[in-house]
């Protein structure tokens, strides 16, 4: 019997850590900022719900990062969410000017207008 080099090499590049996904929600367990943003940036461009996982990180470790991302975030929340209104808006922009300002409950009230605005990944607009 012939044993060839890819029957024996077949899953030698198979990691045990899995998926950027599963390495970003241990990350967010573990409060690992550093793994959670390597692995957002293996995943591009991660769900809102993902996104604001990490924002609620950065605001218990770096928060001088925070404003930027809640900005980004919430341009976000603008265009992939078919549901929302102004006055969500108006809700999701002071909720995370609350977060800014050391309020983490504000995160509880964000993820509540997600399940209601109902976002869906939108691919990027060519330039």
């Amino acid at each position: 019997m012939l044993v060839t080099l890819s029957a024996v090499c077949e899953h030698a590049f198979v990691t045990s850590q899995g998926s950027a996904s599963g390495r970003f929600t241990r990350a967010i367990q573990q409060r690992n900022l550093w793994a959670a943003e390597m692995s957002l940036r293996e995943l591009g461009n991660p769900s809102l719900e993902a996104a604001l996982a990490y924002l609620d990180l950065l605001a218990e470790q770096k928060p001088e990062k925070l404003e930027r991302a809640a900005v980004r975030w919430h341009g976000r929340l603008e265009t992939e969410s078919a549901l929302l209104t102004l006055t969500d808006s108006q809700l999701a922009l002071s909720a995370l000017a609350m977060l800014c300002a050391g309020d983490r409950g504000a995160v509880d009230v964000l993820r509540r207008l997600l399940r209601l605005a109902r976002p869906t990944l939108v691919p990027p607009i060519a330039p």
